[in-house]
């Protein structure tokens, strides 16, 4: 769950630090396409497109987190989030090589999927399994970690105009880690007990 409200902050700020780079790399593409150079518009439109994607994909997340959470369980339904991080962090890294900036705006569609998945359902499954005395210091990691995850993006950001692609996909790092660890944690108690009807394994 930290790893994944650490990619939302990452995939928040990221996208500001190479805007220029995107924006000459949709210039450069339309030209090779079409021929001819694109409006100052219609790269503004683009790039507004590529920016607020992400919320719309958010929406889409968080809309769908509290079925998943009941359907899946809260840490299963963690681990299905990383599938949309993942498609997009590949969409968007693979993006300069194919020569098609439509690829980081579904990159981005996709990452807001799971930023709104991940910030619902790790406050949640953090909640839930947190001892008592815990709790409120446990629940509090959904904002650290997407402060952190920010700072990192703005820093990686600097300066990076050969790998800006690479930049994009860095947020496969944080769901590498989650697929990785989160496997052998519990599921939350509550989940087993409320939805499960599993007494013994909720305690």
């Amino acid at each position: 769950g930290i790893t994944g409200t650490f990619h939302y902050g990452l995939q928040v700020s990221i996208i500001n630090s190479p805007a220029e780079y995107i924006q000459s790399f949709i210039r450069e593409t339309w030209l090779k396409r079409y021929g001819s150079p694109p409006s100052a518009q219609m790269i503004t439109l683009m790039w507004s497109l590529i920016v607020s994607i992400y919320s719309i994909g958010g929406l889409l997340g968080s809309s769908s987190a509290g079925y998943l959470s009941v359907r899946f369980g809260r840490k299963k339904a963690m681990l299905l989030a990383n599938i949309p991080a993942l498609l997009g962090a590949a969409l968007m890294g693979l993006s300069r090589l194919c020569g098609s900036f439509e690829m980081i705006i579904a990159g981005r569609l996709f990452s807001g999927v799971c930023g709104g998945l991940a910030q619902n359902i790790h406050i949640m499954y953090a909640g839930e399994c947190a001892p008592r005395k815990l709790r409120g210091l446990i629940a509090i990691t959904a904002s650290t970690f997407t402060a952190a995850g920010k700072f990192v993006g703005f820093a990686l950001g600097l300066r990076l105009e050969a790998l800006w692609p690479i930049l994009l996909a860095a947020n496969a790092v944080p769901v590498l880690v989650q697929l990785l660890t989160l496997p052998f944690f519990p599921d939350s108690p509550r989940y087993l007990l409320i939805d499960q009807k599993d007494k013994e394994g909720c305690i």
